[in-house]
């Protein structure tokens, strides 16, 4: 039985309205063995109550024994501890087969693992690998983490009835009532920073004290090669579904990613620090972000110095998510050389998310995004925002948030870059701002390219300390008038071929000195009130018009 992708040198690949001959990785592809292992001749009973973990490890560890193959997951519900694969072993659910995880958090030991780009205690989980070479996991069955024993849950994400229930099953709340926590011990974690880190100062003691607290990510694979995800169902995780980290040759095809979109980090995948990778065909209903780049965080990520790149995602769906496609924000170690072509996403709180924020550092360029289709995204259809706060993207009821301080800080190792993106040919019918792009000051969003676009969003675009973005055949259907474009000390725009709403009462608004540069061309004045104001020091000579 074999399963491969393979992805040659020199494909072309459309971006808008040219075409660039590109490098394209070349993904290596698992081959397994004919040999077959059921988990039923190793003892395992599909009843739902009996616990299997001895059973299918035991037909793990004898199938790579014996050189590999498949493990047989057959029809029936199977409850199951932490599986640990090996190599050469493709694990198949086939039709109607249900890993399920259990609720019994002392079965899942703690461990030395990686949460959010830094060395952290986890609880063990429930699939993982380390340092295998050809691994798999196949079929058309489910793989289920039991996630909701683990989650806290926040009351806005609940309507009252549920949220009455949640707290009528147990568990604790918050002072202010209202976050719902499973247990006192992840209470105790949730009310400590950084609790899980790796530090001296710390013991066993002090872990188990938490333990609940230190979720698990339902797949890991760690220092992997040739890796295969296909066809199998992904549901219900205690943290992030898919975290493939500094692994290589990995092909993700025709899954489906399922958390409930309250799941707090209920990530569909994180590629982190990976390289060689293809997604595609692919299913994500999620509660954080879908399609997720990472390269580890601040001082530890750069140390790592291994970038997430090589990467090609096309033809995937993502329905609810914080974020359709994201890099970011844990991206110190960088990301390059990522394509991302013919998706869609519907329902979204935003489609396009880069995100950062001072203190990683870290280079993320070389990004290649064509044909998306959105639709009702809650917030911004593309994003770029180097002020990252670690909160949803979209504000809960009554919750306040301030800007941020604007102040020039030293260039160096610990300041974020984005650059050389190409995104073209964008269609979002529905959002709440079409473009929001925001760098820092001593390093703005630069080199961009924006182009065959049409966004109905209630604002339009929203330019904020951005350097050499060039907005090629924009269509911004706005419902808000005034304005359709606001920029805040940015330089180096060119703005060709725009359309608008009719109507508008001003087009442009320029804000602040260090505005300037500012090329328009090909736009007709004809449909607004008025075509620019400069504000804040904006001057009319930061303009050419043509």
């Amino acid at each position: 039985m074999k399963f491969f992708a393979f992805i040659p040198l020199g494909f072309v690949i459309l971006l808008g309205s040219c075409s660039a001959q590109k490098q394209l990785p070349v993904i290596r592809p698992t081959d397994f063995l004919s040999d077959t292992f059921n988990i039923r001749d190793y003892g395992a009973i599909g009843d739902g109550y009996v616990l299997n973990t001895t059973s299918i490890n035991n037909a793990i560890t004898t199938a790579h024994e014996k050189g590999g193959g498949v493990v047989r997951v057959p029809s029936g519900l199977w409850l199951t501890g932490p599986l640990v694969l090996k190599s050469n072993i493709n694990l198949h659910l086939e039709e109607g087969a249900i890993l399920l995880f259990t609720k019994d958090k002392s079965q899942y030991p703690l461990i030395e693992g990686n949460w959010e780009g830094l060395p952290q205690m986890r609880n063990q989980s429930p699939v993982s690998a380390t340092n295998a070479e050809n691994i798999a996991i196949t079929g058309k069955g489910i793989i289920d983490g039991n996630g909701d024993a683990w989650r806290a849950v926040k009351k806005d994400k609940l309507t009252e009835s549920q949220w009455k229930k949640l707290v009528a099953s147990g568990g604790l709340l918050s002072d202010d009532k209202k976050t719902w926590f499973p247990s006192a011990s992840y209470r105790k974690g949730s009310l400590l920073s950084n609790p899980g880190v790796i530090a001296s100062g710390k013991d066993n003691v002090f872990y188990e004290s938490i333990r609940d607290f230190l979720r698990p990510n339902l797949v890991v694979f760690t220092s992997c090669k040739k890796i295969l995800l296909e066809g199998v169902t992904f549901q219900n995780s205690p943290a992030w579904c898919l975290h493939p980290l500094m692994s290589e040759d990995i092909v993700v095809r025709d899954i489906k990613v399922k958390n409930p979109w309250y799941a707090q980090n209920g990530d569909g995948i994180d590629l982190e620090s990976c390289k060689n990778v293809l997604i595609e065909n692919s299913v994500f209903d999620v509660g954080d972000d879908a399609l997720c780049m990472k390269s580890g965080r601040d001082a530890e990520g750069r140390k790592r110095a291994m970038p997430v790149e090589n990467v090609i995602i096309r033809g995937c769906t993502v329905y609810a998510s914080h974020g359709g496609f994201v890099i970011g924000s844990e991206m110190s170690g960088g990301a390059r050389n990522i394509y991302v072509s013919n998706c869609n996403f519907i329902g979204s709180d935003i489609g396009l998310r880069f995100k950062t924020t001072r203190g990683r550092g870290g280079v993320v360029e070389n990004i290649y995004i064509d044909h998306i289709y959105m639709k009702d995204i809650v917030g911004d259809a593309i994003l770029f925002d180097m002020y990252y706060m670690a909160k949803d993207p979209v504000p809960l009821a009554d919750e306040k948030r301030e800007l941020p301080k604007v102040v020039f800080m030293p260039v160096d190792e610990t300041t974020p870059v984005f650059r050389n993106f190409h995104i073209s040919d964008v269609y979002c019918n529905g959002a709440d701002k079409g473009i929001f792009i925001r760098g820092i000051p001593e390093m703005p969003v630069k080199d961009i390219v924006l182009e065959n676009m049409v966004l109905q969003a209630t604002r339009g675009m929203d330019i904020q300390e951005a350097h050499g973005i060039q907005f090629r055949n924009i269509k911004i259907l706005s419902e808000e008038k005034k304005p359709v474009i606001d920029i805040v000390q940015s330089d180096n725009l060119e703005f060709d071929h725009i359309s608008y709403s009719k109507g508008v009462s001003l087009l442009f608004r320029l804000n602040g000195e260090r505005t300037k540069n500012i090329s328009i061309q090909n736009t007709d004045a004809a449909g607004t009130k008025e075509m620019i104001s400069f504000e804040l020091g904006a001057l009319p000579s930061a303009v050419k018009k043509n």
